[in-house]
């Protein structure tokens, strides 16, 4: 059991209303997948499957070990393994997970392992590239891969898709077009030549916000769900789910010129009033932040963090707040806390999100 006084509270009504947020920009028979992978973007991809495992009607992860966790916590919904690897194969049959195919090495191990086992119509999805340069088939491989399916009744193409690569970026509108074209040509090559019609799947977030005609059969949202839209104005309609808490364990009264924490680097001008806090850039804070450019909030009020971010703690001047030991610690409790996080550490919010560790205490609350 973690009982570490840092504690990531993950808001479950957050996380509904910004589903519903995008469940309002879809068709009613448009299917939702809910990205959960690296740990539900930082806070804790189990305890958030749970919550919205009847509101969704997909999971996707990114390996197959985060997919294995959701099963074995009795989540039930299917589940996307979007990265998978030869090696693990056969833990994602035994766990009755859907790997995305990406190339011929793995199509064809796939397909071995399904005919030798056998295994009857099981469920693989299937992706191309489109544009985003990182996985995926090309549409010149089509031919070979629809030979080698009509070949077997092992597997069956649950779903094709592809990735946007730049869907929040409205100068970059004729490129993400031409990728949605090009993926609407791929789907009707296998509608064409294959028997059936596997789901098509190509937008995501911000492809839900700025291409919402390209919806096909099913979308995937992962950061939305987390409360950030890749644009300010839609990032106002949604709410924060990660709320980043902890305490205060120790108060110091530094006299002038001492200094505080690693190489000194905090020296005194005045007496000044420090309060340390157990979280520091093994909890995934940057040292960016040190040396009053980040803070927290104690007692509604500003806590500049002074010196360096060492390992498991942090300083901050309270010279000005009347606390006392042990009163709580906001991190962070808003979109605009993070974006300030990000922004100091030279990032993005999906770093600062993600790289919270496993050793915060998470906790999902409604």
């Amino acid at each position: 059991m973690n009982n570490h006084v840092t504690v990531l509270e993950i808001d479950g009504n957050a996380l509904e209303h910004n589903l519903n947020y995008f469940k309002q920009k879809l068709q009613p028979t448009t299917k939702i997948l809910a990205v959960v992978k690296a740990f539900g973007y930082g806070s804790d991809g189990v305890q958030v499957a749970k919550f919205l495992e009847n509101k969704v009607d997909y999971f996707a992860v990114a390996y197959a070990h985060e997919g294995i966790a959701l099963r074995e916590a009795d989540v039930k919904t299917p589940i996307l393994v979007l990265h998978p690897h030869i090696q693990n194969l056969q833990d994602i049959v035994d766990y009755r997970l859907e790997p995305n195919l990406y190339n011929f090495q793995i199509f064809e191990a796939f397909l071995k392992l399904a005919d030798e086992a056998p295994l009857m119509n099981y469920p693989i999805h299937i992706k191309f590239n489109t544009g985003l340069n990182r996985l995926g088939f090309w549409h010149t491989d089509i031919p070979k891969i629809i030979s080698e399916l009509k070949e077997t009744s092992h597997v069956k193409v649950q779903s094709l898709f592809s990735h946007l690569a730049a869907s929040e970026d409205l100068e970059e509108q004729d490129f993400t077009i031409n990728q949605i074209n090009n993926f609407a040509y791929i789907a009707k090559q296998f509608y064409q030549h294959l028997g059936y019609e596997p789901m098509l799947h190509i937008l995501n977030t911000s492809g839900v916000v700025n291409f919402s005609k390209a919806q096909f059969d099913m979308v995937r949202i992962g950061i939305g769900l987390y409360g950030f839209g890749n644009d300010d104005k839609e990032t106002e309609q949604l709410k924060n789910t990660h709320n980043l808490k902890s305490i205060i364990s120790q108060i110091h009264i530094i006299k002038p010129g001492e200094t505080v924490g690693y190489n000194r680097a905090f020296v005194a001008k005045r007496t000044t009033k420090t309060a340390t806090i157990p979280i520091g850039h093994a909890d995934g804070l940057s040292r960016k932040l040190g040396n009053k450019k980040g803070y927290v909030l104690i007692n509604n009020q500003k806590a500049p963090i002074i010196g360096n971010v060492c390992m498991d703690m942090i300083m901050v001047n309270i010279t000005k707040i009347q606390c006392n030991e042990g009163d709580e610690v906001i991190v962070f409790n808003h979109q605009n806390m993070i974006q300030h996080i990000a922004n100091v550490s030279e990032t993005i919010v999906y770093e600062t999100l993600t790289a919270i560790s496993s050793r915060v205490n998470k906790m999902l609350k409604q």
